[in-house]
C-alpha cells in the first residue's frame, strides 16, 4: 500500500513537471524578442545569399545554419508559417544586394545567443553537419 501511494505521487510528480517545462517551452519569447528574432533570421537569409565571391563560405554557411535553426524555433514559438515568411521577405527585400554588415550579424548572434539556449552550439552543429 504504501509503494502504491509512494509510486502516485511519483507520476504526479513527473506529470507537473513534464506539463510545466512543455508550458514553458511554447510562446514563451516576449513580442519585442519574437521581432528581433524574425528581423535577425531575415538577417542571416539575406547574408545566405550574398555571392561566395562577396563573402568568406563559414560567414555564408553560418547565416544557412542560423536561418534554418531560427526557422524551426520561431514556428515552435507559435509563429505561423506564413507570417513568419512574409515577415522574412520584408527583411531580405530590404537588405538583399547590399554588402555583409559584420557589425549588424555580430549584435544577432549575441543577441540570439543570449536569448535562446544552447543556439550557438546547435547552430554550430547545423553549419558542420552540411545539411542547411
Amino acid at each position: 500500500m504504501l509503494i502504491k501511494n509512494i509510486i502516485k505521487i511519483f507520476a504526479s510528480y513527473c506529470v507537473a513537471i513534464l506539463i510545466s517545462t512543455s508550458s514553458f517551452a511554447d510562446g514563451h519569447l516576449s513580442k519585442a524578442d519574437k521581432e528581433k528574432t524574425i528581423e535577425c533570421t531575415g538577417i542571416y537569409y539575406a547574408n545566405s545569399m550574398i555571392p561566395q565571391g562577396e563573402l568568406e563560405l563559414e560567414k555564408i554557411v553560418h547565416s544557412f545554419a542560423a536561418k534554418k535553426f531560427l526557422n524551426s524555433y520561431l514556428l515552435k514559438e507559435g509563429v505561423k508559417e506564413d507570417k513568419l515568411n512574409e515577415e522574412l521577405l520584408k527583411v531580405v527585400d530590404i537588405r538583399y544586394g547590399k554588402p555583409y554588415e559584420k557589425e549588424t550579424t555580430k549584435k544577432c548572434d549575441e543577441f540570439i545567443f543570449k536569448l535562446i539556449s544552447g543556439s550557438k552550439d546547435e547552430i554550430k552543429k547545423i553549419a558542420e553537419s552540411g545539411i542547411y
